[in-house]
């Protein structure tokens, strides 16, 4: 059977911060706006679970902000799917197609927002112990591991708030980083004086051993090249992120690393495509700054339109 085709305004692609603030600027500009999202509304800061530094909040969890942003673009008439993954898009046609498994849509304008995925354990070992050991959400995860021995991997913001909420739970704590943290300092201070959490600077892991689950991970120290093996029930991944962009390339242009090549004012090399947040290349990559490029790619795209319109 054939699918539906159905006419939109604007479709945003990801439903992060940068995503849902674009739905809600131009929801309220009365266009017709579908956001699709092919896994969890929000991205990687619906898992975080105290955000300090969001103007307006002194302390607020990631899946409330992001449910705060995702009802002000629905009350302004957006409509956020997140069960309908994308098949396909082609971006250098007018109208647009973005096909999904239900439906084909077509728009005059696309903002691209789909943000970027935890990169994995890169040890051979990984496939088998994911979920039975390894894994990469401390927030959905971290339960499981009450009073055990948890190891984070990672240096920068992310690795460092996740072992300052996992030590909730841990007995003991290990946070594993091959060079010098990354993180903000208040996180990396919070970290240190925890009693249950030790820092292991210059060091990586090599391998993972366990009967079926993690038991023990073989650590070898970058300066003096001693390996030993370390009991650990779980390790928690935080080694950086991929741009989603897959879908996209052969369309609009990229930078080697696969971000997508688009300045402040958020437009790609493809008229009436914007990227917006994470996935575009920039230098400073926070919330903010992906709610400022959502603003502004909605903004612009309204403009876009207008003029395309009375041509």
């Amino acid at each position: 059977m054939a699918k539906e085709t159905k006419q939109k305004d604007i479709i945003i692609i990801g439903a992060g911060m940068a995503g849902l603030t674009a739905a809600l600027y131009a929801g309220r500009m009365n266009l017709s706006v579908l956001v699709l999202e092919n896994a969890l509304i929000g991205g990687q800061i619906a898992n975080a679970t105290g955000i300090e530094n969001y103007p307006g909040h002194k302390v607020i969890a990631g899946g409330n902000l992001i449910a705060t942003v995702q009802q002000q673009a629905e009350s302004f008439g957006a409509e956020v799917d997140e069960f309908d993954p994308i098949e396909r898009v082609d971006l250098t046609k007018s109208p647009k197609i973005v096909e999904t498994e239900g439906c084909i849509y077509e728009a005059d304008v696309v903002i691209i927002a789909s943000g970027m995925n935890r990169r994995k354990l890169p040890l051979a070992e990984e496939a088998k112990y994911a979920g039975r050991g390894v894994h990469y959400c401390e927030l959905c995860d971290g339960h499981m591991y009450q009073d055990k021995v948890i190891a984070v991997m990672g240096g920068g913001n992310a690795a460092v708030d996740a072992a300052n909420f996992l030590t909730k739970y841990a007995s003991k704590l290990l946070l594993i980083h091959r060079s010098q943290l990354k993180a903000d300092l208040v996180s990396q201070e919070r970290l240190k004086k925890n009693e249950k959490a030790t820092i292991c600077l210059n060091t990586e892991i090599k391998a993972l051993h366990g009967d079926g689950k993690l038991e023990t991970v073989t650590v070898v120290d970058k300066a003096t090249g001693k390996e030993q093996e370390v009991a650990v029930d779980g390790i928690f991944v935080n080694i950086g992120v991929i741009p989603n962009t897959e879908l996209f390339k052969g369309q609009v242009e990229m930078d080697e690393s696969g971000r997508i090549i688009a300045g402040e004012d958020c437009r790609t090399n493809l008229p009436g495509v914007f990227a917006a947040g994470d996935v575009r290349v920039k230098e400073i990559r926070q919330l903010t700054t992906a709610a400022a490029d959502g603003t502004t790619a909605a903004l612009l795209a309204e403009q876009y339109l207008s003029r395309m319109r009375q041509e």
